[in-house]
């Protein structure tokens, strides 16, 4: 324990037993919370680093309510007694428990005498026998690493000769071959004279508080680069798909002459937290021989492999189209293709090949919800053709389905993340379905595809989704 400073300075009393015993019952407590905390911890996912980072610093503030606590029951009780000497065994194989009293040493080096005087408790820091007798103040520097040694060397001189106090670590070889960090606190003792007569020390083994705090960092720096990775990937993918998709989501007039137009608008909606990117797609283009392409469509995952898969599924959808497949073996080859890929991967689609010159709408779909047809007020969904989702079986056939569209028709294509819900609503529709359905009025009142788009924004664009989504509509000219 350490000495005053002078003995001219009277004795601090002891603080209130009653106050003492308030501060350890609320520690225990807090310790319990914070130990239930750690506990939920555990549960969670291992390859988390935000989790594991949170893990860390429970593990790190219970060992520092532990220590609180010991140090608050040793304040309570006082000075403990002398206890008997271990045997020389005893001493040089036990290894310091987890209580902080075994963590805990003190020292005094008398500098008239060179007595040295060193607690049980840090000879077992050591790991030395106490026959053999404390380290003087010159040779307690050689137990230490070697690029630790002028540290202690100098917080030593600056407390002998300037008087500072001592408030510093090292690290130190046990004689069990490892390396345990000590925190060490001491000052100089003065005679009468204000001259140094001795020092003392009061020397804690901190190196599992130490290695607390290093996980504590190295999950937080794990965290701070995987946070940094995600930010990347999230803004490399959303660049990608912003890139691919089409330029255009105000209106699109195709074919750009002749009866029959269809003026087009799309519409990309993200995700809740907008850190979603997914797979989703939308695109229209004229065709060859005067026909257009409108198609919608959904891939698995997030992130920059959706992104790009989905590049790639757009531009073999085009490839295929420009060819002159028909809608069904077009989905054909897409799912052969996204079965076969480096990366397989789930997809959904609607594909429609519309003929402005007999206002027929060829489509077929592969596990996508049906294209809604507006008419005279009211909205319907087209009669589902046979189609499983892309990739999920191998040489499946995908049927194709007619439809023929009116002077003022409106077609909605969208994605399954705008009007999702598991449950049922009337007539078996889905609620977001019938969400969609109810905008009948307003598309019927319309004067262009941009303006259905708004309308459809207005009515989701504030809805919480788990994932993005996406819409196109057509509207048939006269």
């Amino acid at each position: 324990m350490p000495s005053p400073l002078s003995a001219d300075r009277p004795a601090p009393q002891p603080p209130e037993r009653d106050a003492v015993d308030a501060l350890i019952h609320r520690t225990r407590r807090l310790r319990g919370d914070v130990d239930a905390v750690r506990r939920d911890a555990v549960l969670v996912d291992e390859d988390d680093p935000r989790m594991r980072w949170q893990r860390a610093l429970c593990e790190l503030a219970v060992n520092h309510l532990d220590d609180l606590g010991t140090h608050l029951g040793q304040l309570r009780e006082g000075l403990p007694e002398e206890p008997e000497r271990p045997s020389r065994e005893e001493t040089t194989t036990a290894e310091p428990q987890g209580s902080l009293i075994a963590r805990v040493g003190s020292a005094e080096w008398n500098l008239l005498t060179d007595e040295v005087s060193w607690s049980d408790e840090l000879f077992r820091i050591f790991g030395r026998a106490p026959e053999a007798g404390g380290l003087s103040l010159d040779d307690l520097p050689s137990t230490l690493l070697p690029e630790d040694q002028p540290l202690l060397t100098a917080l030593v001189t600056d407390c002998l000769v300037d008087g500072k106090p001592i408030n510093g670590e090292f690290r130190i070889r046990h004689t069990d071959g490892r390396v345990r960090t000590l925190h060490m606190m001491g000052e100089p003792v003065l005679d009468s004279d204000g001259c140094t007569a001795s020092m003392w020390a009061v020397l804690r083994d901190v190196s599992a508080l130490r290695r607390s705090q290093q996980v504590v960092r190295r999950t937080h720096e794990s965290l701070r680069r995987e946070q940094h990775i995600a930010r990347t990937e999230h803004r490399v993918a959303v660049e990608l798909k912003e890139a691919v998709l089409p330029p255009w989501q105000s209106s699109l007039r195709l074919p750009h002459h002749g009866p029959g137009t269809l003026d087009i608008a799309a519409h990309y909606l993200p995700s809740e937290t907008s850190a979603l990117v997914g797979g989703g797609w939308y695109d229209a283009m004229e065709l060859p021989d005067g026909r257009t392409l409108l198609t919608v469509g959904d891939l698995t995952g997030h992130g920059i492999q959706a992104t790009s898969a989905m590049a790639v599924v757009m531009g073999a959808l085009r490839g295929m189209a420009v060819a002159g497949i028909e809608p069904g073996p077009l989905l054909g080859h897409l799912n052969q293709l996204l079965e076969t890929s480096i990366q397989p991967a789930l997809g959904s689609a609607v594909c429609c090949r519309f003929d402005p010159a007999t206002r027929t709408l060829d489509w077929a779909q592969a596990g996508h919800p049906a294209p809604l047809l507006f008419r005279d007020r009211t909205g319907r969904p087209l009669p589902l053709p046979d189609g499983v989702l892309l990739g999920a079986a191998s040489g499946v056939a995908y049927e194709q389905d007619e439809a023929r569209l009116l002077p003022g028709d409106v077609l909605v294509l969208h994605t399954d993340g705008l009007a999702r819900d598991d449950s049922s609503g009337h007539g078996g529709a889905r609620p977001g379905t019938e969400a969609l359905l109810g905008l009948a009025p307003r598309f019927a009142e319309a004067r262009s595809a941009q303006e259905c788009v708004r309308a459809v924004v207005e009515e989701f664009g504030a809805a919480e989704r788990l994932d993005d989504a996406c819409v196109l509509i057509a509207r048939v000219g006269a």
